[in-house]
């Protein structure tokens, strides 16, 4: 047993361990700070986005109690003994693996939706993203199943085929996603300054979503694939699914701040997200000399103080937002462009 004690490195393996739990301690708070700031800035937000919300907390409390409850059992239960690593894995250890495939899953069906509004109902990419994650999430259980039937957790490498498989979708799915949002989203940029901003914004929010979940996910591969005898790898996918569903937050609780930009929040002279449809009409006064307008009172001796304007020459100007018959390709990307600004309100 002494002798087996100087093989094992405890440093990548109980250390990682650590390492990884506090990690992961640190994405929970953020996770927990994101959900409370969501139920503050949206009460009015549908019920299922709301359900959808409090489901991933809850599932994240989880998964972060069975990753306790695992380094406590191989840091505190069994501290200096490592014949715990030559027993099967602990059982919350190994069902954490099935929780955190699970949130990721649901984020990426979300983001796959996402897709699938901006896409104008894109069959084939959509249905490419729905596929990889499902198979994700397959290739998770089954290796969660066999997981449970290892002879000792030092024997993980086993499972490399699958572990590989599940981690190697994840991966594809995140990347295939983050370009499809880039591709769609740029075709609907329309020239207009403030508009277009929007739609870099929410481009950029896609390609650091898919590079983050993209980076930790092909870590882990890499570690496992590598070192499949220590904790390192594990280490990171303690924090991965907590990843996804802060992405997941960040982009509902951004909605209020890419809406703003040319917006509700600003005045813009350009046709908007928000007045697309409508028409827009500048009112002038015809008076080629001086107009007066009454614009304050005061209520206490009841007189009135007109404010003179300048001379103007008269001008009335009805502006149509490229909405009507024949518009053409401007109007569709307004009418797409709106789509898209009363999705991040759902």
């Amino acid at each position: 047993m002494a002798a087996i004690a100087r093989l094992i490195d405890l440093n990548s393996t109980f250390g990682a361990l650590f390492i990884g739990f506090g990690a992961s301690s640190v994405a929970f708070g953020v996770l927990s700070m994101q959900s409370y700031s969501y139920f503050r800035r949206y009460p009015g937000d549908v019920w299922w986005y709301k359900s959808l919300v409090a489901a991933l907390w809850v599932l994240e409390l989880v998964d972060q109690a069975l990753i306790g409850h695992a380094v406590y059992f191989y840091l505190v239960t069994n501290w200096g003994g490592v014949v715990a690593l030559l027993e099967g894995p602990i059982w919350t250890l190994v069902v954490q693996v099935a929780i955190g495939a699970t949130v990721g899953a649901i984020v990426k069906l979300c983001f796959g939706m996402r897709v699938w509004r901006f896409s104008r109902h894109n069959i084939p990419v959509t249905f490419l993203i729905m596929v990889g994650t499902l198979a994700q999430l397959a290739a998770a259980l089954v290796f969660t199943v066999k997981a449970f039937h290892i002879p000792s957790i030092a024997s993980v490498g086993q499972l490399k085929f699958v572990g590989s498989l599940a981690l190697g979708l994840g991966m594809a799915t995140d990347v295939v996603t983050a370009a499809a949002l880039c591709y769609f989203l740029r075709g609907l940029k329309t020239g207009y300054h403030r508009d277009d901003s929007i739609v870099n914004t929410l481009t950029l929010y896609a390609i650091n979503t898919g590079v983050i979940t993209s980076a930790i996910s092909l870590s882990t591969l890499i570690l496992y694939d590598l070192m499949p005898t220590n904790f390192i790898f594990m280490a990171f996918y303690f924090v991965l699914s907590k990843v996804y569903a802060n992405s997941f937050f960040a982009a509902l609780n951004t909605r209020r701040s890419v809406r703003g930009r040319g917006t509700e929040g600003d005045h813009t002279t350009v046709p908007t997200f928000l007045m697309v449809g409508q028409t827009t009409k500048q009112e002038v006064h015809t008076d080629p000399v001086y107009s007066i307008q009454h614009v304050s009172a005061s209520r206490s001796n009841g007189d009135f103080q007109p404010r003179m304007e300048v001379p103007r020459e008269p001008v009335s100007v009805a502006r149509p937002l490229f909405c009507g018959a024949g518009a053409g390709l401007e109007g569709e990307r307004f009418a797409d462009l709106r789509t898209m600004l009363s999705s991040l309100s759902r």
